[in-house]
């Protein structure tokens, strides 16, 4: 018996959202219902057009439920369906399908149960690459947050106990028990400063302000420790890409790890469209380019060359020449790793043997273009 192959659009459909990243249907959906939620608590606009809105959030639903039910039947496939259920994404999937219609089995008011929706802008979480990061920064940096977080809880526990000492006889309508006084101590060490309890005691004001002082340190501390580890992430990130995109130029094949390392703190990585002119001939150069991925073409006397992932140009402009002698310009998307002349310089002060390997190419290269000539 021939089994029926679903259609393109359905197949298409499914393959799209086997995966955990967001395609653009599921980003409009998102998109369009947010819309819809936020509409819906507006009593005119509601009033107004609420049965469009209905259907918007209708269709919007279904969109979840059909892709909630694509990744069901292959985590079933995969006998995973338990996992998938339960943690992670497949939680947030299942919440976002179900929590709507549940909510308006059991008896909820329809617009109310329809602000279970807001749940579905969570799904665009796991395609945001900062969050990611950050998430890395939390678990690394785990400690010296949680004990700033200490610190800032004896500070609060503190604070409202000294408050409630001193200003629970001349104000014990706000300052009447520790928790109450806990109240005024949050919107203290934040900042946020309401004004609907203030000390009026003059050791109170004073417990009020070493509090508002100690509020500015600790959230110093965590601006600090977030700030320094996500820029020490980036960094981290941005070697691995320039280390991967070094590894693909095959002139590094023959440098040391060292020199390699060297080579990609100093590269720049830089992305340009077809037909870009790079480099003028006749300009002054102050760099060299590697060549990641893509093509460039070089127009010499009487001809023009390609060159192609892995090699190299304007070099000469390291070396003692700094005119340049032929135009290059790019012929596809091209990702070229830029070395500056100040950088080169350093670089050869430390690893000699890098000078020796341009040199040797391009005398190399030198000798290739006199015979084709």
């Amino acid at each position: 018996m021939i089994k029926p192959q679903p259609m393109p659009a359905l197949a298409a459909f499914i393959e799209a959202t086997a995966g955990r990243n967001m395609t653009p249907a599921a980003n409009m959906a998102v998109l369009l219902g947010m819309s819809g939620v936020v509409l819906s608590t507006v009593d005119p606009v509601f009033a107004a057009g609420g049965v469009w809105i209905l259907a918007l959030l209708w269709a919007c639903l279904g969109f979840f439920v059909v892709e909630w039910t694509i990744r069901v039947q292959r985590a079933a496939r995969m006998r995973r369906l338990a996992g998938y259920l339960i943690l992670g994404g497949g939680l947030l999937d299942t919440v976002c399908a179900l929590a709507v219609p549940v909510a308006l089995l059991t008896g909820v008011p329809a617009r109310t149960a329809w602000l279970w929706g807001a749940a579905w802008v969570l799904k665009v979480i796991p395609g945001i690459p900062g969050l990611r990061r950050l998430r890395r920064v939390m678990v690394v940096e785990a400690r010296p947050l949680l004990s700033v977080l200490v610190l800032f809880l004896l500070v609060l526990f503190l604070g409202s106990v000294a408050e409630y000492a001193l200003e629970h006889d001349a104000q014990p309508a706000t300052f009447g028990t520790i928790p109450s006084a806990m109240w005024w101590a949050v919107v203290t060490l934040t900042t946020t400063g309401y004004g609907d309890v203030v000390p009026i005691t003059p050791l109170g004001r004073l417990v009020a302000a070493m509090v508002m002082i100690s509020g500015l340190g600790v959230f110093g501390l965590w601006t600090g420790i977030l700030a320094t580890s996500f820029a020490a992430e980036t960094r981290r990130e941005n070697f691995l890409k320039t280390w991967e995109l070094v590894g693909r130029v095959p002139f590094f094949a023959t440098l040391g790890p060292a020199t390699i390392a060297d080579v990609t703190e100093t590269l720049r990585a830089i992305d340009l469209p077809p037909r870009i002119t790079i480099i003028r001939k006749g300009t002054p150069g102050d760099c060299m380019y590697f060549i990641a991925a893509g093509e460039v073409e070089v127009e010499l006397p009487g001809k023009k060359v390609r060159l192609g992932e892995g090699a190299f140009f304007g070099e000469m402009a390291l070396l003692g020449n700094s005119l340049r002698s032929a135009n290059i310009t790019t012929t596809t998307l091209s990702k070229l790793l830029v070395l500056d002349l100040v950088d080169f310089r350093v670089l050869m002060a430390r690893h000699p043997d890098l000078v020796q390997s341009i040199d040797a190419e391009a005398q190399r290269r030198a000798l290739e273009n006199e015979n084709r000539t």
